[in-house]
């Protein structure tokens, strides 16, 4: 896995924003062959993203973690069933899409992701969202019902942190870029037995090749956000599934959080951190995809 490639349509470098000569974004497949990730232009961001699967499929939409990019997911999405149609994007300041100034709110972010199923068609979506992912999930579900028919809230929380916590961060990325909190990230974001193995070196390099304005701004957006009470309103299918040796978002926060919607599920995948897809691909895969099967997606 790489994030810097070149290609004969364009050089993107991680953070870029689209092409300027074709105004989409070009990246190289696990096949080898480039596949051309189209763009979406919001005004003030303008959104990366890619569709797998099945195109009439039942709709899966992947919102990812702060500081990674839609790869995130690589490892899960040969894994899961036949029969969907699957939205990866990345959000702004992040991977290919472009980066406004910081700071985001939570409200710009549920916007872009709002935006972009409304661009593609898609209604009853089952949206995945990891950390910040499970946030922007969660703030869509309370805005749209029409385009949220189930959530997966994975390693994230109604509020994540405090003000203070996410303020030094901020300081610390702008003092010293991304790299002056590379070490610290990974501790917090992965297993013991992942930290000391050779596929860290992979990940923190996706870290910090992340735009540290992006970065800064996600930040802001997190330390501004208490979803409390409108989670807890929520009803509808929802899984919740935490790491247990999670250094940013510890089980009992993921349940905590789980537990304000009524009926709502929690599985725990042992030996995995704060990213699990990455760390358990298989296990992530074969409790989403018994969630998709239970409530009738697919």
């Amino acid at each position: 896995m790489c994030w810097r490639k070149t290609m004969s349509a364009c050089h993107i470098d991680a953070g870029a924003g689209p092409c300027a000569r074709t105004g989409q974004t070009a990246l190289s497949g696990n096949d080898e062959k480039d596949v051309i990730m189209p763009s979406l232009s919001l005004g003030d961001v303008t959104l990366n993203y890619r569709e797998d699967g099945d195109p009439k499929g039942a709709p899966l939409v992947f919102a990812n973690s702060l500081g990674t990019d839609l790869h995130l997911w690589d490892a899960v999405l040969p894994l899961l069933p036949a029969g969907l149609r699957i939205l990866r994007y990345d959000k702004r300041g992040h991977g290919a899409s472009s980066v406004p100034p910081a700071p985001y709110t939570m409200g710009a972010l549920v916007g872009d992701a709002e935006a972009l199923i409304d661009h593609l068609g898609l209604r009853d979506v089952v949206f995945v969202g990891l950390s910040i992912g499970g946030m922007i999930g969660q703030g869509l579900a309370v805005k749209r019902l029409d385009q949220v028919r189930a959530l997966v809230l994975s390693n994230t929380a109604a509020r994540i942190g405090t003000r203070e916590i996410w303020q030094q961060r901020i300081d610390a990325v702008r003092a010293g870029g991304i790299e002056a909190i590379a070490d610290a990230t990974m501790a917090r974001w992965f297993s013991r037995d992942f930290l000391a193995s050779p596929e860290l070196a992979t990940w923190r390099a996706m870290l910090v090749s992340q735009p540290a304005e992006g970065y800064v701004g996600c930040s802001a957006a997190i330390a501004g956000t208490d979803f409390y009470t409108p989670t807890s309103g929520l009803r509808l299918p929802l899984l919740a599934i935490a790491g247990a040796e999670d250094g940013a978002t510890p089980p009992d926060l993921v349940r905590e959080t789980a537990s304000l919607v009524p009926g709502s599920e929690f599985r725990l995948i042992r030996r995995a951190g704060h990213l699990p897809c990455v760390e358990k691909p298989d296990e992530y895969a074969r409790f989403l995809g018994d969630f998709l099967r239970r409530i009738g997606h697919i």
